[in-house]
C-alpha cells in the first residue's frame, strides 16, 4: 500500500476531511419490467417503491438496441404481495428525450406494432 504522503502527490485535487455529516446519493440500476411503452411514458414492475415526481435514468433494452432516457414518475402502487414480496407498478413519464432516443423507441414500437399486424 502506497504512502499517505505519495497518494496526495497523485490527486490533481486537494481533499478535505468533512468533520459533520455531508448526505449524498448513489444511483445504481435494479432490474425492472417493461410492461407498457410509448413514445411518451412507460409502465414498469418493480420490487421497490418509486417516489412520486423522482426523476430517474431508465436504461431500456429494445430488441437490440439500447437507451438511456430520463423519466419522471407519475405514479405508483402495489400492485402484488406474495408472503414477503412486494410488487410495485409505476407510470414513467418521459423527459425530453434526445432526439436520437426517441427515434430508438418509436422504432421499437413500430416493430412491435408492425410484427402483431403481421400474424
Amino acid at each position: 500500500m502506497a504512502a499517505p504522503e505519495k497518494d496526495k502527490e497523485k490527486r490533481d485535487t486537494e481533499r478535505i476531511q468533512i468533520l459533520g455529516e455531508l448526505l449524498g446519493e448513489v444511483m445504481v440500476y435494479q432490474p425492472m419490467a417493461v410492461k407498457e411503452i410509448s413514445r411518451g411514458g412507460a409502465q414498469v414492475e418493480t420490487g421497490y417503491p418509486l417516489q412520486l415526481d423522482s426523476l430517474h435514468d431508465f436504461r431500456l433494452t429494445l430488441g437490440d438496441r439500447s437507451v438511456v432516457v430520463k423519466g419522471r414518475v407519475a405514479h405508483c402502487s402495489i400492485t402484488d404481495v406474495d408472503q414477503e414480496l412486494v410488487i410495485y407498478r409505476s407510470g414513467i413519464e418521459f423527459v425530453e428525450p434526445p432526439d436520437r432516443v426517441y427515434s430508438v423507441i418509436a422504432e421499437f414500437i413500430e416493430a412491435i406494432v408492425g410484427g402483431r399486424r403481421a400474424l
